[in-house]
């Protein structure tokens, strides 16, 4: 019988397993590392993995998952994230990771320069882990766009 001390130095292991697993998946489309990216994906078809990134519609299945990403990648000069309000929930052998990427990408570079002008954009993302024998892998990845406030404030009166 596991003490509770070891309970919850488990379960804290666990935590750390998943962020890690978190920050990973953020490092290789920050390099561009398709093969680590697809790594880190659920392998196989048996349990479906989706994706929704921020304006496109839901993809599904393992190879169109990482399709969407080969293409931001190769379309993507430079990107990074910095990852804020990262929490983790776990039951069983699922993991769920929410955050704020706080997003900085490039496109192609404009003539003369070396880097294409540099965007900065707020998502708030969703990611769910499983736990296989290879350790945490992504399930799905859900992104959506946090809409900029404009400081105007909107004139709530009807006219009489």
């Amino acid at each position: 019988m596991s003490s509770p001390r070891d309970d919850h130095e488990a379960a804290a292991a666990d935590v750390r397993a998943v962020e890690d697993a978190n920050t990973a998946f953020y490092e290789a489309v920050e390099r561009g590392d398709l093969d680590a990216l697809s790594a880190l994906w659920l392998p196989g078809e048996d349990l479906t993995v989706s994706c929704v990134h921020p304006g496109w519609p839901v993809l599904s299945g393992r190879g169109e998952v990482l399709r969407s990403y080969a293409l931001i990648m190769a379309n993507t000069e430079y990107i990074q994230f910095f990852l804020t309000d990262v929490r983790v929930a776990m039951t069983g052998d699922t993991a769920l990771v929410t955050c704020t990427e706080n997003i900085l990408s490039g496109g192609p570079a404009e003539e003369g320069h070396a880097l294409g002008p540099l965007v900065g954009q707020l998502v708030v993302a969703t990611n769910v882990f499983r736990h296989t024998p290879d350790g945490w892998r992504l399930w799905s990845h859900h992104g959506s766009p946090v809409l900029a406030e404009t400081g105007e404030e909107e004139d709530e009166e009807t006219p009489s």
